[in-house]
């Protein structure tokens, strides 16, 4: 159930079925994009060997990159000889196996309240929200980002784990205050029901034109999905979800691994991770979206169509 959480504040998802939240943006063209991406990339030896087939293989056309994670280097390695590819920053203020657990980036001694009882980060977004002061979660941020810019990694983009990052109003802020800084688009959307997220809806609404005249995109749906193991049913409600995108710019949020004795040790999600690599290193699914007529695109692409919205009038 700890997955189910995976973007506690920034979806309103459930297991089993796919989510989409729209962002209203303008679609002048009716085109149909879509940002393949897959998260989580770093976490693990078999995480980066999944990750980087189904870019390489498949239409994996994105990846962001866990900087506290020991397997952070083999996969920051890869982007750096890779510079053609799109690697984002997948911003992480906790820690979530049981036993297959990370610290900060930053020192300890500077970042106390990131901390639970064994010094790893916090296992849960509810412990985030909880214990977190907002300075030393943007000096996490702030030198996880610095880290991964010294290991070579060219930034396309900032998203976050398991919604930590946006579980709160402050952390909220820092996110987008982060990615203004850095000129990196930030996975947003921003028609969070305010009945039901109260403050991080309202404070989304107006970061929404803040990233927006800096030239920074929003989504205009995010899909996910866990629930299904099977692979053939998994598939399949991937290829109905490409069927049915709808024009603008949408992400497919995606975690590609390889089923082995390594990642079945970490979590159970092994085999779901590795039916995402399969589903889109498949020629069929491949078929279909150029049958569609829709467009995988990058967030270096996103960002660029962007900053035309904001450019000046010559």
């Amino acid at each position: 159930m700890k997955r189910l959480l995976c973007l506690l504040l920034l979806l309103a998802s459930c297991a089993f079925s796919f989510t989409s939240v729209q962002a209203e943006n303008n679609k002048p063209d009716g085109k149909r994009y879509v940002i393949i991406h897959a998260d989580d990339a770093g976490m693990s030896h078999s995480v980066n060997l999944g990750t980087i087939e189904g870019m390489e293989k498949g239409i994996v056309s994105s990846a962001s990159i866990m900087v506290p994670c020991p397997w952070f280097k083999e996969f920051a390695d890869y982007a750096k000889n890779h510079p053609e590819g799109d690697y984002g920053i997948h911003l992480t203020l906790n820690s979530e196996w049981k036993n297959y657990r990370w610290g900060p980036v930053a020192s300890r001694d500077q970042v106390p309240s990131l901390l639970d009882e064994e010094n790893y980060l916090w296992d849960n977004v509810g412990q985030v929200m909880a214990h977190v002061n907002v300075k030393d979660a943007e000096k996490e941020l702030r030198a996880q980002i610095e880290r991964a810019r010294k290991f070579g990694v060219p930034l396309s983009h900032l998203d976050m784990h398991m919604g930590a990052v946006v579980s709160r109003p402050d952390l909220l802020q820092i996110y987008v205050n982060l990615g203004i800084e850095y000129d990196l688009p930030v996975l947003f959307v921003a028609n969070l029901d305010p009945k039901k997220y109260g403050a991080i809806a309202a404070r989304a609404k107006e970061l929404k034109s803040v990233l927006q005249k800096n030239g920074l995109p929003v989504l205009d749906e995010l899909l996910q999905f866990y629930g299904e193991r099977d692979y053939t049913k998994r598939k399949n409600t991937y290829l109905e979800s490409l069927r049915n995108l709808k024009p603008g710019v949408t992400q497919i949020i995606i975690h590609c691994g390889i089923d082995n004795q390594e990642l079945q040790n970490i979590t159970n999600s092994s085999s779901r991770r590795d039916g995402d690599r399969r589903v889109f290193t498949d020629p069929e699914v491949m078929k279909l979206i150029k049958d569609q007529g829709i467009e995988v695109i990058t967030w270096k692409q996103f960002h660029k169509m962007a900053r035309k919205k904001v450019a000046p009038a010559k």
